[in-house]
């Protein structure tokens, strides 16, 4: 798939989770812990394109894998719904994965 250039507001977004310790790599884990189980040779790789929708994003919500969980830490700083919008990033990221897939085998039928 050919990379699109990213725009300011992607890019901001980007700068924005990385000073606050969040990694796409980060995320990618997130959807890699909801599609998994459903894509057998699932790769992170895979797991870091861009997203359709925000399905899922209750499930991962109440889970709080990964990065969530230190999100959600107070502790960890003051990060007010940061551990939302990494959770809708991820979770619409796998969205985008469940569709494609569904996608694809309907050409197989």
């Amino acid at each position: 798939m050919a990379q699109q250039k990213m725009t300011q507001l992607e890019e901001k977004a980007r700068t924005w989770l990385k000073e606050r310790g969040v990694t796409l790599d980060d995320i990618a884990d997130l959807v890699y812990y909801l599609q998994s189980k459903y894509h057998d040779d699932l790769s992170l790789e895979e797991c870091k394109y861009g997203s359709i929708g925000f399905t899922n994003y209750g499930f991962i919500d109440k889970q709080k894998p990964g990065i969530l969980e230190k999100l959600n830490d107070k502790s960890y700083g003051c990060n007010t719904f940061l551990d939302d919008i990494v959770g809708a990033i991820a979770a619409a990221a796998s969205s985008r994965l469940a569709h494609s897939s569904a996608s694809e085998e309907e050409i197989d039928d």
